[in-house]
């Protein structure tokens, strides 16, 4: 057993020697920008439900016994392992909430770049997103009520769950190509296990404020009804009477305080096991 756990971390090294002269600053930062995109249209198709407050009570059986998940969890859980066979997990890009073995998938075999560094691949943050989306965000997103559409809503859920891990687990690719760029000072942080010089380096807040104002903006133009002869609102300052699918400052919140610092933890994480 150790010897082929020591074939296989070798394998993957080798895999590694040559990284994707794909992965730069550019193909990250276009990568970001167009996730933008996807989670004010998941956010906004989670928000035409009602909170829908059974799908999150733990299930309960015709016998009178009571099931230690909601059906939210199982809906998750069951459409992940459908998923896993169909191959969405062998690329590094996506990682889901629950651990599955899966010995085959029905997809067409693909040979996936390795651009992460092996050992710090496996570096996310899927718990905290967790928390974070039903108990902070769902709260502000959903108005109250109960439609009964449990499927459809959790479904939405899926959506939005899958979008927001894919996009702030990327910091393990922002931080592999930040540390290609500077392998000299990013190791000596490393190597002393700086946290927060390895946290400050990463940071642009003139960056990140303009991340913000942009999704804020994306959600305003997203999250209009268009019509044919109708003004379309780019403003933020002049948007208050106009009724948008999703609440721009609810998008705004999201990546202040949540996507953006929980992408720079994966960064810091990844940073810390990128020289083991």
């Amino acid at each position: 057993m150790a010897a082929r756990a020591i074939c296989t971390a070798a394998l993957l090294l080798l895999a590694f020697v040559c990284p994707s002269a794909g992965l730069s600053l550019d193909t990250v930062r276009e990568f970001l920008t167009r996730e933008e995109d996807t989670i004010v249209f998941s956010l906004i198709e989670r928000a035409r439900y009602p909170i829908n407050r059974p799908a999150y009570d733990p299930v309960h059986l015709g016998d009178g016994r009571r099931l230690n998940a909601s059906f939210a969890e199982l809906f998750i859980r069951e459409s992940e392992a459908v998923q896993s066979k169909a191959g969405r997990y062998q690329s590094l890009l996506e990682i889901p909430f629950f651990a599955y073995r899966v010995p085959f998938t029905l997809a067409p075999p693909y040979n996936f770049t390795r651009e992460l560094y092996p050992a710090a691949a496996f570096v996310n943050v899927n718990d905290a997103i967790w928390s974070m989306y039903f108990n902070e965000l769902l709260p502000l997103l959903a108005k109250t009520g109960d439609d009964g559409n449990y499927a459809a809503t959790v479904d939405s859920d899926l959506a939005c769950l899958q979008v927001l891990s894919r996009r702030i687990n990327y910091g393990r690719y922002v931080a592999e190509v930040k540390f290609r760029g500077d392998q000299q000072t990013y190791t000596s942080l490393i190597q002393a296990k700086d946290r927060d010089a390895l946290m400050k380096l990463l940071t642009s807040e003139a960056q990140e404020d303009v991340v913000k104002r942009r999704v804020e903006k994306k959600a305003i133009v997203f999250g209009q009804s268009i019509t044919s002869d109708g003004p379309i609102e780019t403003s933020v300052n002049n948007s208050s009477g106009t009724d948008f699918k999703v609440d721009p400052s609810v998008v705004y919140k999201l990546y202040d305080q949540w996507v953006i610092p929980l992408t720079k933890q994966v960064e810091v994480e990844y940073l810390l096991h990128r020289l083991d």
